[in-house]
């Protein structure tokens, strides 16, 4: 038994270190996709990093685009994927931090007026601003699930960070909010009810993604980060330091599976495999003379077709541009372009077709990499790609990282340890 994992859960090493809003003792954070479930258990060591105890992965089931359509399939994933994890790690967890893909996230920059009357700036004060601009942002049937300032003015006076203590008229803020289908949610904490699990915290999963990817350097000067998921492709811009946009698009790497299936007449598993092995967005020069192989659906084993690579590629190019078009149009709507500057890093699983980033950087007009998450201290080789970019983004939120002045994320109380508002929430409704 790893002796990290020996330590009371919610108890820390003397002489820790630790970000404003780590977690203390072993915690673990559950990624719920539509093609797989990752779970990670983890601790935070002395100099603040995390360390992953426990690590489990399971092909996802019940899910799609994002939200849950059957309870039970889902909860075998995530009973399996935990069960995993707990047993790696010689622990059991009563709740997880949870990625947010369900529900079509819809993300807004509100820009709030507070008067404060010649008087220092409180952090009731701070609070009176996230409320009201939560009060704003409501729509019937739809939940906040994350709130932060993303930048202040002091009376006349821009870009302040922290404005508490500051003495001043008027206090403007813009406040960006990210909510979710209340029905989706609801559908969430039922399912993870029944795994014996409580949200303890809801990440947006752009978010996750871009905390897991992002250089500090990227995060000031302007990015976008481009989640290519399963079932969907999410999208973060980080501009001076915060989020200030999300979006979800509908589309992922099993569309263009499904594409392959249905244009090649191919079961869903050979598709897969021709898009993992042989798949790509840009051709080469003896792609018409390179043959692959093609079982057809209902026909006997020995029935093989044979089909040049090029045809492979015609069909994942246009799936992949109408992705990166979407993007952009989302971006262009929400306003955001300028301040997302000229950098776009590419992550999760599709991201990794050959030709991706370069199609990507011609449909965007941008400088694009691809983002591979950092390396983690116990995490296994295999669970460090792009495709495990959200899942290590919720270690580093869990660590603290990108936790914003002051929130109202229905989580964790700071203070107490205790669930708050989404828990209750969900009890009430569930």
């Amino acid at each position: 038994m790893n002796a990290l994992s020996r330590l009371p859960v919610g108890v820390d090493p003397p002489g820790e270190r630790r970000r404003r809003g780590a977690r203390s003792g072993v915690f673990g954070v559950l990624d719920i996709g539509t093609t797989k479930v990752v779970c990670l258990i983890a601790r935070i060591e002395g100099d603040g990093e995390p360390r992953v105890l426990g690590f489990g992965w399971q092909r996802g089931r019940g899910v799609k685009g994002g939200s849950i359509i059957d309870l039970e399939e889902a909860e075998r994933a995530i009973r399996a994927a935990v069960g995993q994890a707990e047993e790696m790690a010689d622990t059991q967890l009563s709740g997880a931090i949870v990625n947010l893909s369900c529900g079509q996230p819809d993300s807004r920059l509100l820009h709030v007026q507070w008067p404060i009357g010649g008087r220092a700036v409180t952090e009731q004060d701070l609070r009176a601003i996230l409320t009201e601009g939560r009060r704003r942002g409501t729509e019937d049937g739809r939940e906040t699930v994350h709130g932060a300032p993303v930048s202040f003015t002091v009376d006349a006076t821009p870009g302040v960070e922290d404005p508490r203590g500051m003495v001043c008229d008027t206090l403007g803020a813009r406040v960006h909010l990210v909510d979710a289908s209340q029905a989706a949610l609801r559908n969430l904490g039922a399912c993870l009810a029944r795994c014996d699990l409580e949200v303890q915290e809801l990440v947006s999963s752009p978010l996750a993604a871009g905390l897991a990817t992002l250089v500090e350097d990227e995060k000031r000067i302007g990015a976008t980060v481009i989640d290519m998921g399963g079932g969907t492709t999410s999208l973060a811009v980080f501009s001076e330091g915060h989020l200030i946009h999300t979006a979800q698009i509908p589309v992922g790497g099993w569309q263009v599976t499904n594409d392959l299936a249905r244009v090649l007449s191919t079961p869903i598993n050979h598709a897969e495999r021709l898009k993992t092995l042989h798949g790509g967005a840009m051709g080469a020069a003896d792609d018409e003379r390179e043959m692959l192989p093609v079982p057809l659906v209902g026909e006997d084993e020995d029935h093989i077709a044979r089909v040049p690579r090029a045809m492979i590629v015609n069909i994942i190019r246009p799936r992949l541009e109408e992705t990166f078009e979407f993007v952009r149009e989302r971006l262009e709507a929400a306003g955001v372009a300028k301040e997302a500057g000229t950098r776009v890093v590419l992550t999760g699983g599709a991201s990794q077709l050959i030709g991706a980033r370069e199609l990507a950087a011609r449909v965007l007009d941008r400088q694009v990499r691809i983002g591979r998450p950092r390396s983690v201290r116990g995490l296994p080789d295999t669970a460090g790609g792009p495709p495990f970019a959200a899942a290590i983004g919720l270690l580093a939120w869990g660590a603290g990282e990108g936790r914003p002045l002051i929130d109202i994320i229905p989580g964790a109380d700071r203070h107490g340890g205790r669930l708050r508002r989404f828990i209750e929430w969900l009890r009430v409704r569930v």
